[in-house]
């Protein structure tokens, strides 16, 4: 049988729904194994759409940490991605 625009507006109409098939078909007085059928005729029917490749960018994730004693007592835990020119500064600034 030929899909027709009928079943075509039924078939959308039910994926707006938010309904079940069941659910639909009862509510408007359809056959729940025409129903059926007629989706997948029309699931048969529709162009697959091809799988597409997404470009992305990962950034990696620094979750390492360095821990410095100084003679003085201090400690620091800082995250590994500190810059190193940053923490030459601040051990300078500690001496």
């Amino acid at each position: 049988m030929a899909l027709t625009n009928r079943w075509k507006q039924h078939i959308e109409l039910w994926q707006n729904s938010g309904l079940t098939q069941a659910g639909y078909c009862e509510r408007e007085g359809l056959n729940r194994k025409t129903f059926s059928a007629r989706l997948y005729e029309y699931r048969s029917r529709r162009s697959p759409t091809p799988p597409v490749l997404i470009p992305i960018q990962v950034e990696a994730m620094v979750t390492g940490q360095i821990v410095l004693h100084h003679a003085k007592g201090h400690r620091l835990e800082l995250p590994a991605s500190v810059s190193v020119s940053w923490l030459g500064e601040l051990l300078r600034c500690l001496d």
